[in-house]
């Protein structure tokens, strides 16, 4: 089984592909030790056999030069033994070549013969050798591990790869490119044989995470369940090493002292490069080890206690050995488990001792200098200096906020609060109190993305701060409600708010509470029992602009919008969002320019200007990545919007390209939510990852309510696709219970529970239970009462005025879908919904659901006996799907084009043989439905025949199969596989 391998076995199967067409190929298969090549070259070996090759494999030893040409004797003795496929042709051609007889065990040239031999002489019998097996069948040689190859063998290889031209020889080797040290006698053989036009060279990468994951999976052969977790950090330790991901998964990811342990084996096998060092050069070695992955080139010197020149020695032979690679004004271990073994095995003592002399020179760079914070915090706690260790944390996590890195600022601020009872008079070098501190570490943690956990931890911390600091207490309140806003826990939000309003006093102005009252007035958006907006929001603009906030200035501009959209219909928001980014962006207020520029794009957008939604997004997704907040919420929400321009305008390959950046193993909520998105491509093209993308996110449904919203309206179209109505009917029932079953957003997911009833159905309709007809049709009353209830109101049962284009196109689909439950296909409706999905451009708007659309017209006009007009929307959807790749969408045309005589949507192929071939095609499509058990009004239903036609087609089939009853023509349909 090969995972990940696909291109490069490609590669190797085509050069034996030539060498079998009379090309002789050389390809040369490089990668790091443990990265499977001798994995992919087994594969090859066996698809080698099974196409009839000959296949002689030998092995280099880590002998030196005391063996010459190891890897060609052994190929040559395992393929001339008893009972080896290639035995007789082998020993035949050795026996006519008595110079390469000498070289096996049993032949005659004793110790040291080799070395004898004439090296021209025995090149030629080795030529003639291959040239001779190459005559009754192509040859495959596989020479492992050249790395350990002598030069003789390296002599040969090089003659091999100059000569062989028209034999049918297929020569492959492999070597380890993390031993190719600048001088090791390989490497100038590899750079000259790699000029060669006949010469190939393979690099096999490490895994990807998500082969990482398959990988794990097909090692516990289903024994234990693989949590994402257990992947996430397999693959970050082994940086997708296959030998060192099944090392390390298979050892159980022990931690001994707090670190996490490698398992003895491996350890031994990375240790054993490191002892083959100088003195000085190990010495550089631990040293760097101690620093970290990456290491400054003075402090590795300085740290070392080597002189200038003895340093510089050791690391030129450290970098040569590829231990060390250069990067910048330092070097990186090739291997970050490198680095943890040779950490692992220093002593107690001269760990502590190498940290401390790194905190010391550490501690002496100037103040500001990058990342001299972070690290000092590292140095210093490992030194056990903890007072040290405490306000280099502080500092690191102040300068990771700078930076834009809230993850790190976290991490950062969390390793201080763990130390605040153990270094004496914490808030001096801290400058904060401990409730401050944990407050900017909640801060960092929603900015991350990770708003639960900020959540959780401001929640502690209202029953820690002062009741007396009313400024600090409704800081807390303001900043939990926006995050309870965040996770859709709106009533707590806005008592949350409404707190943190009260708390401060109305005079003076100031910005706490201009933020408060900003956050406020969102919550009301979607509860507002005392109908206080938009006066609420109006006033506080005006303290905001008093009190010299104007991020919260724009936070309320961007309320006010929202509000003003849905209920007034403003159509002039757009320059109200972009007022308030510019706004935000001069007050310094990254989450707040996000907020407007999100709403500024999703206004274009949700009026049809897909061109302007484009270039806003491209914009704000560029504002969020450089302030890091790509995981906060709008951060999120403006990178998936970028995602669903491209989408809905038919570039999905740009789509598809944005897509590859959302992750599919995901572990957290927001990681679940973005990766919910990648559906709507996938789901539409019918691709396998769908299946295993659902998987990682519905265990992860329950903590985030998007998530669950955007990943169960997916999956249960998935279903629809695969013929699987009620398996979408439960997906569509978990979201009508959700926060997502009221509202705008709820309508398409309606359109999808519609289009499920429909064909439960029209399946009731057919078996005669008029019974489950009416059951569907009353579940089909309810959704679209709740449909058109989202057109007339907003949150809070407030009247509707503005519903963007795509939801009035979404509410005629599910007005269509509603008559399709009554078996009236409505060609006003789907007309008027394909129309919709234009958003006024015949040629552009939603283009995927414009063809679905057209699928339904179609198929309605067909119904209605409109051929000509079916006909025409037929080819406009199959020529869409056919450009999307909408596999699923172009199937049930093709079906629509058969049923209905439209066309086939596909090239022609031969007609059927046998007992049907005298059977008409539109015989074949009757016979196949009475195989279906179909009566003859069901049949006419079908393909949109009268019964009486139907009644003919069945006389005619029964007449041309020589049978009597419908059961026999069924009988032959089944054995004809129709």
């Amino acid at each position: 089984m090969l995972i990940g391998r696909a291109a490069e076995f490609a590669a190797l199967t085509a050069a034996l592909d030539r060498a079998s067409a009379g090309g002789a190929g050389v390809v040369l298969v490089s990668g790091d030790a443990g990265v499977g090549k001798t994995h992919l070259v087994s594969a090859l070996t066996g698809t080698a056999r099974d196409r009839g090759c000959a296949v002689l494999v030998g092995q280099c030893a880590e002998l030196g030069e005391s063996m010459p040409y190891l890897p060609l004797t052994d190929a040559l003795w395992t393929a001339a033994q008893a009972g080896a496929p290639e035995a007789d042709p082998v020993r035949a051609a050795l026996d006519a070549r008595p110079v390469l007889g000498r070289l096996l065990p049993d032949g005659d040239g004793g110790p040291g013969a080799a070395s004898e031999l004439g090296q021209q002489q025995l090149f030629g019998a080795v030529l003639g050798l291959l040239g001779e097996l190459g005559t009754d069948r192509p040859v495959l040689l596989v020479l492992e591990d050249l790395h350990w190859a002598d030069r003789s063998t390296r002599h040969l290889l090089t003659f091999l790869s100059r000569v062989l031209q028209r034999e049918r020889v297929c020569l492959v080797g492999t070597y380890r490119s993390d031993d190719l040290h600048r001088r090791h006698p390989l490497r100038p053989v590899v750079a000259e044989l790699l000029r060669l036009p006949n010469v190939a060279g393979v690099e096999v990468r490490p895994f990807r995470p998500g082969e990482t994951a398959e990988y794990l999976a097909a090692l516990s052969r289903g024994s234990a369940a693989l949590t994402a977790e257990v992947v996430e950090r397999v693959h970050h330790r082994s940086e997708g090493n296959p030998f060192y991901a099944a090392e390390l998964y298979s050892s159980g990811l022990d931690t001994r002292d707090g670190l996490e342990a490698l398992p003895s084996g491996l350890a031994d096998l990375l240790l054993s490069r490191v002892e083959r060092l100088s003195d000085g050069g190990q010495r550089v070695v631990r040293v760097a080890a101690v620093a970290g992955r990456r290491v400054d080139d003075e402090l590795v010197r300085r740290v070392s206690e080597l002189d200038e020149s003895a340093a510089g020695e050791a690391l030129r032979e450290v970098v040569s050995h590829q231990l060390l690679v250069p990067s910048g004004a330092g070097y990186t271990f090739r291997h970050a488990l490198l680095r943890e073994a040779v950490y692992a095995d220093l002593l107690p003592g001269e760990r502590t001792r190498l940290h401390s002399d790194f905190a010391r020179l550490l501690a002496g760079l100037p103040d500001g200098t990058r990342g001299s914070a972070a690290e000092l915090a590292h140095h210093s706690l490992a030194a056990h200096d903890l007072p040290g260790a405490f306000a280099a944390s502080v500092r690191a996590g102040r300068e990771a906020d700078r930076l834009g890195a809230p993850a790190e600022a976290f991490e950062h601020y969390e390793r201080a609060l763990e130390l605040w009872d153990a270094v004496p008079d914490p808030e001096s070098a801290a400058g904060t109190d401990r409730v401050r501190l944990s407050l900017t570490a909640a801060q960092a943690s929603g900015r991350a993305g990770e708003v639960r956990r900020a959540a959780h931890r401001l929640r502690r911390l209202l029953h820690l701060a002062e009741p007396a600091d009313v400024s600090l207490g409704s800081t807390i309140r303001e900043h939990l409600a926006e995050y309870s806003l965040d996770l859709d826990e709106l009533e707590e939000a806005r008592v949350l708010a409404l707190e943190a309003v009260t708390m401060l006093p109305a005079a003076p102005p100031t910005s706490d509470r201009a933020w408060a009252l900003a956050t406020y007035a969102r919550t009301l958006l979607y509860t507002d029992p005392d109908g206080e907006m938009p006066g609420l929001a109006e006033k506080a603009v005006e303290e905001a602009r008093a009190a010299a906030a104007p991020g919260a200035e724009a936070a309320l501009l961007v309320t006010l919008g929202i509000y003003r959209e849905s209920r007034e219909a403003d159509s002039g928001v757009a320059e109200v969002f972009a007022r308030a980014r510019d706004l935000a962006d001069a007050g310094d207020s990254p989450q707040s320019a996000l907020r407007a520029r999100f709403q500024y794009t999703r206004t274009k957008f949700d009026r049809g200007d897909l061109a302007g939604a484009a270039a806003a997004a491209d914009e704000g997704v560029g504002f969020a990545l450089d302030n890091g907040v790509g995981w906060s919420m709008y951060g999120i929400a403006i990178r998936t919007m970028r995602y669903l321009v491209h989408y809905t305008t038919g570039d999905w390959a740009e789509a598809g390209r944005i897509a590859d950046g959302f992750p599919l193993q995901v572990v957290r909520p927001y990681e679940a939510q973005i990766s919910a998105y990648a559906l709507f491509i996938e789901v539409a093209q019918g691709r396998p990852v769908v299946d295993e993308r659902l998987r990682w996110i519905a265990p992860l449904w329950h903590e985030d309510q998007l998530a669950l919203y955007i990943g169960r309206s997916l999956a249960a179209e998935h279903a629809l696709w695969r013929d699987d109505p009620r398996t979408a009917l439960e997906h569509v029932d978990s979201i009508a219970d959700s926060v997502y079953g009221d509202g705008a957003s709820f309508i398409r997911i309606a359109a999808t529970g519609l289009w499920a009833h429909a064909e439960l159905a029209a399946r009731s309709r057919a078996a005669g239970d008029e019974e489950a007809v009416r059951r569907a049709a009353e579940a089909a009353d309810e959704l679209i009462r709740r449909a058109r209830r989202a057109v007339e109101f907003t949150f809070g049962d407030q009247p509707r005025t503005w519903l963007g284009l795509e939801g009035h196109a979404w509410v005629s689909r599910a007005e269509a879908e509603r008559r399709r439950v009554d078996g009236v296909h409505d060609v006003g409706l789907w007309r008027r919904t394909a129309d919709l999905f234009t958003y006024g451009d015949p040629d552009g708007g939603f283009v995927y659901e414009v063809a679905r659309s057209r699928w339904r017209l179609a198929e309605a006009l067909a119904e209605n006996g409109d051929r000509d007009g079916a006909a025409a929307e037929w080819r406009s959807a199959v020529e869409t799907a056919e450009r999307l790749g909408a596999a699923p969408l172009l199937s049930a045309l093709r079906d629509l084009g058969t049923r209905a005589r439209l066309g086939t949507g596909r090239s022609s192929a031969p007609g059927p043989s046998g007992p049907l071939a005298s059977l008409t095609g539109r015989e074949r499509e009757v016979l196949k439905l009475v195989a279906e058990g179909r009566n003859n009004r069901e049949i006419a239903a079908a393909l949109f025949i009268s019964p009486k036609t139907a009644s003919v087609h069945v006389s005619n089939i029964l007449a041309k199969l020589n049978v009597t009853s419908r059961t026999q023509a069924a009988a032959v349909a089944h054995r004809e596989g129709i």
